[in-house]
C-alpha cells in the first residue's frame, strides 16, 4: 500500500467533497475507493473500518479516520491550514461551522423531489445571499487582506470557495452582489494546486446526475 491518504465513499461529492477539497488545496495525492452496493459498507462495519458505522473513511497515518469534520480538521493541522495559533483556529472553525450549515442545504438539494426542487432553491439562494454571503463579503472587508484569516490559506478559505462554486453550479449569478467575493473567488481558483483540482480530468466530482441517485440512496438507505 502506497503512503497516499486512502479515501472511502461513493463516486460522488457528498461528504467526502471537502476532503478531497482540502487534500488538494495541500498538494496531497491521494487514492480513492469507490463503493457501489450497500453490501460493501455493511462489510466495513462489520470489519470494524467503521466506527460509527458511517462514511467517510480516509486512512492516514496509520489511522483509519471517521466523521468528515474531525477528518478535515486533522488534514488542515498536518498540512498546515489551520492557522498559527488558537485565536486563528477558533475562527477558522466558527467560519467553517457556519459554512457546513450552508454546505447541507446545497447538497441535500439534488435529493430533493421534482416537485420540490424550485422551492429548495429558491429557499438555498434566500439563505445564502441574504445570511451567509453577507458574513463572509464583511469578513474580507474588515480583513483586508486576501485570507478570511490571517494572512494565509486555510481550510475556511477552501471551503469558502467549494461552497461558492457550488452555488454558482445552481445560479450562475449567486455572487452578483458580493464583489469582494468575486474577487476571492478569481485569487482562490488561480492559485497552483485549486487550480490544477479545477481541470477536468482531477479528483473533484461532478454534480450528481439524477439517474445515480437510486443507486446512492440504494447504498446509504
Amino acid at each position: 500500500m502506497s503512503g497516499k491518504p486512502r479515501l472511502t465513499y461513493i463516486n460522488g461529492r457528498g461528504r467526502m467533497e471537502s476532503i478531497r477539497w482540502l487534500l488538494a488545496a495541500a498538494g496531497v495525492e491521494f487514492e480513492e475507493v469507490f463503493l457501489q452496493t450497500r453490501e460493501q459498507l455493511l462489510k466495513l462495519g462489520q470489519d470494524g473500518s467503521l466506527l460509527f458505522h458511517q462514511l467517510p473513511l480516509v486512512e492516514i497515518d496509520g489511522m483509519k479516520l471517521v466523521q468528515c469534520r474531525a477528518i478535515l480538521s486533522y488534514i488542515a493541522g498536518k498540512y498546515n491550514l489551520y492557522g498559527k495559533d488558537l485565536k486563528e483556529r477558533a475562527l477558522i472553525d466558527m467560519y467553517v461551522e457556519g459554512m457546513a450549515d450552508l454546505y447541507d442545504i446545497i447538497m441535500n438539494h439534488d435529493f430533493k423531489p421534482a416537485n420540490e426542487k424550485e422551492k429548495d432553491l429558491a429557499n438555498i439562494m434566500d439563505k445564502a445571499t441574504n445570511r451567509y454571503l453577507p458574513v463572509f463579503e464583511k469578513v474580507l472587508k474588515d480583513h483586508g487582506h486576501d485570507f478570511l484569516v490571517g494572512n494565509k490559506l486555510s481550510k475556511a478559505d477552501v471551503s469558502l470557495l467549494e461552497n461558492i462554486l457550488w452555488l454558482e453550479e445552481l445560479k450562475p449569478d449567486a455572487l452578483a452582489k458580493f464583489p469582494l467575493l468575486q474577487s476571492f473567488k478569481a485569487r482562490m481558483s488561480n492559485m497552483p494546486n485549486i487550480k490544477k483540482f479545477l481541470q477536468p480530468g482531477s479528483a473533484k466530482k461532478p454534480l450528481i446526475q439524477e439517474k445515480d441517485i437510486p443507486n446512492v440512496m440504494a447504498i446509504f438507505h
